[in-house]
């Protein structure tokens, strides 16, 4: 089945506030793969579950079109809403129905949805429309990130696994799916040359009124917001007030560290 999520408005705008944006060094670790596997021009770039364009602008220098993807016009609205990348444009669509012709796109990449996707019909869809020797790149991080800010760097990730905690009862099967580094996903790609490279770092500066953000846009917190919209809101504001209280700061504008571990799934068609 196809799933569908992220679609609200809201919840768009929190994602482009607040989602990471993917580590260049993660961009790098693609472009060289498809420097190794196919001969310039690099065309077409399609991002898939492409939400507000994060990962597509991250692209754009690097083709001379860029297509993103996604299933929620709200999401699709913030990506529009960011100028300055002429030769990206944004269509609303599905991983397993694209709108390109056969044998037609240099790489297909998808940050953090993958997981979301139709094992079965996204693979044969990136089969059809693929480029000989084009490429397939699908990434993304486990939700075991840690934060850091002086001495109480633990309690603080402590405050964020009983966060999570709490959502489990509202958490799809499908966050299981990307916490296994889309293992199945991975095993399942009809390619021969295929490689999962795990363990890829980002770790930066983030505020406290960011990180409390970014957990507001998961997609189990946004099922329980939902359901319990008053539950969700004391949850979030009692998470901000454990961090600050632990931190023994009063402003959420308070700079702390996070790290993360990104993956990445690459795969490359035969000639």
């Amino acid at each position: 089945m196809t799933y569908r999520m992220f679609e609200e408005k809201h919840h768009a705008s929190i994602y482009q506030r607040y989602r990471f944006v993917p580590p260049e060094a993660i961009r790098d670790i693609i472009l060289h793969y498809l420097e190794r596997k196919k001969v310039q021009p690099h065309a077409l770039a399609v991002d898939l579950g492409c939400g507000t364009g994060q990962n597509s602008r991250l692209m754009a220098p690097h083709f001379q079109e860029v297509v993103g993807i996604d299933i929620s016009e709200c999401q699709l609205e913030e990506a529009r809403a960011v100028a300055g990348f002429n030769n990206i444009t944004y269509r609303k669509g599905t991983a397993e129905e694209l709108p390109f012709p056969d044998a037609s796109v240099d790489l297909l990449t998808a940050a953090s949805a993958a997981h979301w996707f139709d094992q079965q019909r996204f693979l044969l869809e990136a089969g059809r429309v693929l480029k000989p020797c084009g490429c397939m790149a699908l990434l993304g991080f486990a939700d075991n990130f840690r934060l850091h800010y002086g001495s109480c760097g633990d309690r603080l990730t402590d405050i964020c696994d009983e966060f999570k905690k709490v959502l489990l009862p509202y958490t799809s099967t499908q966050v299981a799916v990307a916490n296994t580094k889309l293992q199945e996903l991975y095993t399942a790609i009809p390619f021969p040359d295929k490689e999962r490279i795990e363990c890829i770092p980002l770790k930066q500066q983030i505020s406290v009124r960011n990180i409390v953000g970014f957990m507001e846009s998961f997609s189990m917190y946004q099922a329980l917001q939902r359901a319990e919209p008053d539950a969700a809101t004391t949850l979030l504001q009692r998470t901000l007030d454990r961090f600050l209280k632990e931190m023994g700061v009063t402003s959420p504008d308070t700079l702390m560290e996070v790290t993360l571990e990104y993956f990445c799934v690459l795969a490359s068609k035969p000639e």
